[in-house]
């Protein structure tokens, strides 16, 4: 009997360990890479409420695509909110590169996990040839 009752606790006790193993791994923010080429960066973001991404920055603008409804804050290092997005799942917004020298960190301070898309150019300015046939063609006739 006592055998049993000591092959019960330990089970109990390494469910109990794994449930809230398991619970710490939900709990992370992460980004997920998706696609990648010469002129595009795309990743998918989940914040969970709590965990904020580490700080980071974009060297280029960037399309944010909301797959989830949720509020989404923009901090600097110190915790100062710089801005706030109200995002709405299937919306899409414009976010230019970011200030030289600025880290952020995105948080969640919702409920509810926020998922997004980031489509991230690799550089900001089009060819020298690109634009002077941009330039051409929008010029009257």
């Amino acid at each position: 009997m006592p055998r049993t009752r000591s092959v019960i606790a330990c089970s109990v006790l390494s469910f109990a360990a794994g449930a809230v193993f398991a619970q710490q791994q939900v709990q992370t923010s992460r980004r997920e890479e998706q696609f990648t080429n010469d002129q595009l960066k795309v990743w998918k973001t989940t914040i969970m409420p709590g965990a904020p991404l580490a700080l980071h920055r974009h060297e280029h603008g960037r399309a944010l695509v909301a797959l989830t409804d949720g509020q989404l804050q923009v901090t600097d290092k110190d915790g100062k909110v710089l801005d706030t997005y109200n995002l709405r799942a299937g919306k899409a917004m414009w976010l230019g590169k970011d200030p030289l020298g600025q880290l952020h960190a995105d948080v969640n301070p919702g409920k509810t996990p926020i998922e997004v898309i980031v489509v991230q150019l690799q550089q900001d300015t089009v060819a020298v040839g690109q634009a002077s046939e941009i330039v051409a063609y929008a010029l009257p006739r």
